[in-house]
């Protein structure tokens, strides 16, 4: 199904005049087509100076549902009424490369085409088309009416006038006298006295590439020279004549020779132009043609791309010389190219549909010659060409008689290959990028993967790029390159990303208690890249290296083996230590060792210590026991016998005992009489003997006395002096307070030797 008829309501026409050169638009309210289908442009007429930018606008409708199926819009493009017989796409038409763009919103259902760099060949009908799911199109039709114009520089009452049938709203216009620009003037009017010898131009402000043709001011014959074409288009490998015309104002004309700007490296002085035929470049290519005079013809033969430049014309008379500003004919060599539109992808073959083109416009109409792996296809002869194509198949196109200048060859993407940079060891932090790489045309479009159960794409670019790689990284990664053509997948590229051991951990097999005379093995681990190497060490004052290696075997393990270890894990990168392992060896209670205290004769009555003591893990437990006896008499590492007597006398034993075992040791005890116990007694009976008898004595005396003074009391008064002689001898004048001074102190004294 194919809508291209529709109805239109057509709005006013509208004219502008500005300085006397109109601007003609006419607007547009609807164009709708039948049953939903629909094209709206605006405006449906556009007049555009040559060398500006345009853009077409249109909107479209169409149905919901088609064939009872819901619709979407596919395809969207427009084209030119130039082609009677064929709908093609302006992006793919060689007349237009590099100067369409389309900007479409499938969803608000518009489309904008923008025409940059206008000729006036451009000027043209055009049209919108879309196409739906359904394979239904519809074209909007008709068209909007697109009319390029140039400027001209004609005579009036006043001066010289710049005109066109349309240009920009309000311009700036540029003059120049005899291609050299003049600075004063801005106006669409020249109306400054002008010299019927000189030629002159205009151009509208901002469009200089595009001025008028230089106009004599009075006459046919002035100084000027104008080029044929100002633009041309030729293949690689082709012929091109660029010619011009010029004249001088009644003056012979004494050199003339074509140059390039392009080429001003070139130069002996830069300011000075060079003959081109004179160039290198050009050498046995370049040929100047002066058949009739007043005209120049250029001739470039097997152009080259390099050949693509601007081109201008120089002449001298004595008394002028013409070397203008203006623009002279810019010629662009081009070679053939393939474009591509990709139709449908099998696992191994592709049906693509193939288009031999080239940014200049034939003239006429073209046979072509395709050829696949440089053997041609016989039977086609259009610029078209569809085909299945496998991964191997290369493809190119040629015009036929000139098939000694082919276009590159179109093909699948050959075999990726991914490289890595820096291409050293790659090293943990470092930054590192992976490039997948494939000779592919058109150029491929590339995908990196990480090798995984259900891969991910990492990266749409050719570069896959870590700024800071970790351990993590490491891996296999791979690459996919895709074209219109084909896909490919690259080989397995290993990512071995190098670190330094992380901080080893250190392990004891078995993981248990660790018991003496047992098989005890240590492993020191640590992550690296590569491998670290391991060294064991026992901490103390001067550690030196117990073994190396990743495992330090105990097959007989002792108690004196207890204390810290730890390992060191070093690779060319750096080297780290283990935290400290703390190997704690069981093992039951040694021979315990004994003692007393004091260690002198244990004398009868003293206070004894016996100390019990063995080196054991866990610490043992104590029990002290006394031989024939079945009860223990005490428990822990002291036992204290106070007051000791002759039948604390015994062997005793300690037993020292813990979860591993236990181990006794026997200690005799004899405990002995105090010798100077007798001696302290008889002293002490003496000294209480004697004692008993002084007071004796003294009562005797005391007796005594009081006898006398019975007596004395009788005796007359002339008789005391006797008396008191007499009481001089009397034992009972002894000093009592001596007697119980010596006593005392006797007493005391033997209280000590008891004690």
């Amino acid at each position: 199904m194919d809508l291209g008829h529709s109805r239109q309501r057509r709005g006013p026409a509208v004219s502008f005049k500005a300085a006397g050169l109109v601007v003609f638009l006419l607007s547009v309210s609807v164009i709708q087509g039948q049953n939903g289908w629909g094209v709206t442009y605006s405006p449906t007429k556009i007049c555009a100076v040559k060398g500006s930018t345009v853009e077409i606008h249109c909107s479209y409708t169409y149905p919901s549902r088609i064939y009872g199926r819901h619709a979407t819009v596919e395809k969207t493009f427009w084209f030119a009424n130039m082609y009677p017989y064929d709908l093609v796409d302006l992006t793919t038409d060689p007349q237009y490369s590099g100067r369409v763009q389309y900007d479409c919103d499938k969803i608000r259902n518009n489309c904008t085409l923008r025409i940059t760099d206008l000729r006036e060949s451009d000027s043209a009908e055009y049209k919108f088309r879309f196409i739906t799911n359904q394979l239904t199109g519809y074209t909007g039709s008709p068209g909007v009416t697109l009319s390029v114009t140039g400027l001209q520089v004609s005579r009036s009452n006043n001066g010289l006038d710049c005109q066109s049938s349309c240009v920009p709203d309000r311009p700036s216009f540029i003059w120049y006298k005899n291609g050299q620009k003049i600075q004063t003037e801005a106006s669409s009017s020249y109306l400054s006295n002008y010299n019927y010898k000189d030629s002159y131009s205009c151009a509208v402000k901002g469009y200089e590439d595009s001025p008028s043709p230089p106009t004599c001011a009075d006459g046919q014959t002035c100084n000027r020279v104008t080029y044929t074409d100002r633009n041309i288009c030729a293949f690689k490998g082709s012929s091109v004549d660029i010619s011009c015309t010029y004249s001088s104002y009644k003056n012979h004309v004494e050199s003339k020779f074509w140059f390039s700007s392009e080429r001003k490296g070139q130069w002996q002085n830069p300011s000075q132009p060079e003959d081109l035929s004179k160039d290198s470049q050009f050498a046995g290519r370049v040929q100047v043609i002066d058949t009739e005079g007043g005209r120049s013809t250029l001739r470039i033969t097997d152009l080259r791309e390099s050949d693509s430049a601007e081109y201008h014309f120089k002449f001298t008379t004595p008394s002028f010389e013409w070397r203008s500003s203006l623009p002279g004919t810019t010629l662009t060599v081009t070679a053939l190219q393939v474009q591509v539109t990709r139709i449908s992808v099998g696992q191994f073959v592709t049906e693509a549909e193939l288009k031999c083109h080239s940014s200049c416009s034939p003239a006429g109409r073209l046979s072509y010659v395709w050829f696949n792996n440089k053997v041609e296809i016989t039977g086609v002869e259009t610029s078209s060409y569809k085909a299945w194509l496998y991964l191997g198949d290369n493809v190119s196109c040629a015009i036929r008689g000139r098939e000694e200048f082919p276009s590159p060859s179109v093909y699948a993407p050959k075999l990726p290959s991914v490289s890595v940079s820096p291409s050293a060891e790659i090293v943990e932090g470092s930054s590192v990028t992976l490039t997948c790489s494939s000779d592919a045309n058109p150029a491929a479009n590339y995908t990196c993967y990480k090798k995984t159960v259900n891969p991910r794409p990492l990266s749409d670019t050719p570069q896959l790029v870590f700024s800071s790689i970790q351990s993590s990284d490491s891996g296999q990664y791979y690459c996919t390159a895709e074209n219109e053509l084909g896909r490919r997948t690259s080989n397995d590229f290993t990512m071995d990303v190098k670190y330094a051991p992380r901080v080893p951990s250190v392990s004891v097999n078995p993981s248990g208690k660790i018991m003496e005379g047992s098989s005890v093995t240590l492993t020191c681990s640590s992550d690296a890249n590569p491998a670290a190497k391991y060294t064991w060490y026992k901490k103390t004052v001067n550690p030196r290296p117990l073994s190396e290696g990743p495992q330090l075997v105990f097959s007989s393990i002792q108690s004196s083996d207890s204390g810290q270890y730890y390992c060191t894990a070093e690779n060319m990168l750096r080297k780290m230590r283990s935290n400290d392992f703390t190997m704690d060896v069981k093992y039951a209670p040694k021979l315990p060792s004994v003692s007393v205290s004091p260690s002198a004769e244990i004398v009868e009555g003293s206070s004894v210590t016996l100390t019990c003591s063995s080196d054991a893990n866990p610490a043992a437990n104590y029990t002290w026991y006394k031989e024939d006896e079945d009860s223990p008499k005490a428990s822990g590492q002291i036992f204290t016998i106070s007051n000791i007597r002759a039948e604390h006398s015994g062997n005793y034993y300690c037993e020292a005992q813990n979860t591993r075992g236990r181990h006794n040791s026997t200690l005799q005890l004899t405990v002995v009489a105090d010798k100077s116990t007798n001696t302290k007694t008889i002293i002490t009976l003496t000294l209480v003997f004697v004692m008993l008898i002084l007071l004796l004595l003294a009562l005797l005396c005391c007796v005594r006395f009081m006898k006398k003074q019975t007596l004395s009391s009788t005796t007359e008064l002339n008789e005391p002096n006797e008396t008191l002689e007499q009481s001089e001898f009397d034992p009972c004048t002894i000093n009592s307070s001596a007697l119980s001074t010596i006593t005392a102190a006797q007493i005391e004294d033997a209280k000590e030797n008891l004690v």
